[in-house]
């Protein structure tokens, strides 16, 4: 066994020591707060939180200013498309909460903009090619003793000659074929059906201001003031 061979053998019992370990060690015990008791024929005894609660001023609910859409957004639905590999989740999260702000009432729906069909099946390869890689070279020459060929390609040597790194190598390769078959720099506003919003034409991300602006000419709720 090489040494990264005996590195990964010796990570994963550390791994598992660790888990029993962990398993085995009792919890430490609850701790638990201590109230003074308080005499209630006593009338110098009292409690000093409920003192301050009854000093506090107390909080009447004040009217809030409208946002001048009103219930606009009432029955109406809206999807945001946008590419999940391409990290744009945070970005349709913050214009999804200013949607739901603006609009009471509207549904705002986040979901993947597939690509092409064949790219999808291209990623949905690559996975099976990389298990299939890595496995051959775990197996060694027995795969190839196995199909009937006594001398093994050059490429399987090149190969077993550095088996962690050539592993290593397969896996993150494979995973940045697939991240860039799946990505499509997609970010597509629809409201009720129709396209208020592509990034795919517009080669930028819309503002808050102007997607509100936008959404709500569909909606027929005007500008915002």
């Amino acid at each position: 066994m090489d040494r990264a061979l005996l590195v990964l053998v010796g990570l994963s019992i550390f791994l598992f020591c660790t888990d029993i370990f962990n398993l085995f060690t009792p919890k430490p015990p609850k701790t638990t707060t201590h109230y003074p008791l308080l005499d209630a024929d006593d009338p110098h005894q009292a409690d000093p939180q409920l003192e301050q609660l009854l000093q506090e001023p107390l909080k009447f609910p004040t009217h809030q200013k409208s946002n001048g859409f009103g219930g606009a957004g009432i029955g109406s639905t809206i999807n945001i498309d946008f590419c999940t590999s391409c990290s744009y989740r945070g970005t349709a999260i913050t214009l999804k909460n200013m949607l739901v702000t603006s609009f009471p009432g509207v549904d705002v729906i986040l979901a993947n903009h597939h690509p092409p069909l064949p790219r999808r099946l291209l990623s949905k390869l690559v996975p099976v090619v990389q298990v299939g890689i890595i496995g051959t070279i775990m197996a060694g020459k027995h795969v190839f003793s196995r199909l009937g060929i006594t001398t093994p390609p050059p490429w399987y040597q090149t190969l077993q000659a550095n088996r962690f790194g050539s592993m290593a190598s397969t896996w993150l390769l494979g995973n940045f074929i697939q991240s860039f078959l799946q990505s499509t720099g997609a970010f597509e506003v629809y409201c009720n059906g129709e396209l208020v919003f592509s990034k795919l034409k517009e080669q930028r991300f819309p503002s808050e201001t102007e997607l509100r602006d936008l959404v709500g000419k569909k909606l027929g709720a005007g500008v915002w003031p």
